[in-house]
């Protein structure tokens, strides 16, 4: 992300936040320093606090994506990643598996391969911005 950054010749703007009272200061840094967009990524940490991302996210007007629906669902502007419901599904593969007496070390390890595009209209009407209709056909799922 930073190496294609500069070669658009924009600046990216790190923060870390491990806590919901640092999630709440960086954002307030983000809105002193005039920051135009936020990516969150993929973390536990955040996927647990979607609801409070998303909540300043609208509270700042800030467009913001991420890898996971959860967001989108909970206000952010958008999503592109793998689906932890699918991921949630491979695991339950896994313990059924265990549970009928395989070997976790012999059981074969798979990556989830769905990937899905979840776009928030909503938000997108609040932030003032709109998406290219080639862009909202090829969505997953499109929250209006």
């Amino acid at each position: 992300m930073q190496a294609a950054s500069r070669s658009l010749g924009l600046q990216i703007l790190v923060l870390n936040a491990s806590s919901n009272d640092e999630i709440d200061e960086a954002f307030a840094a983000l809105a002193r320093q005039g920051i135009g967009a936020l990516v969150v990524t993929a973390d536990s940490h955040f996927n647990a606090r979607s609801q409070q991302l998303a909540a300043l996210v609208l509270r700042y007007a800030l467009p913001a994506i991420s890898a996971t629906r959860e967001f989108t669902a909970a206000g952010g502007l958008f999503s592109y990643g793998t689906s932890l419901v699918d991921i949630y599904r491979q695991l339950g593969g896994y313990a059924t598996k265990i549970l009928k007496g395989e070997k976790p070390a012999e059981i074969p390890v798979s990556q989830s391969t769905k990937v899905e595009l979840v776009i928030n209209l909503r938000t997108a009407k609040l932030l003032g911005l709109t998406f290219p209709l080639a862009v909202l056909g090829r969505a997953d799922e499109v929250i209006e």
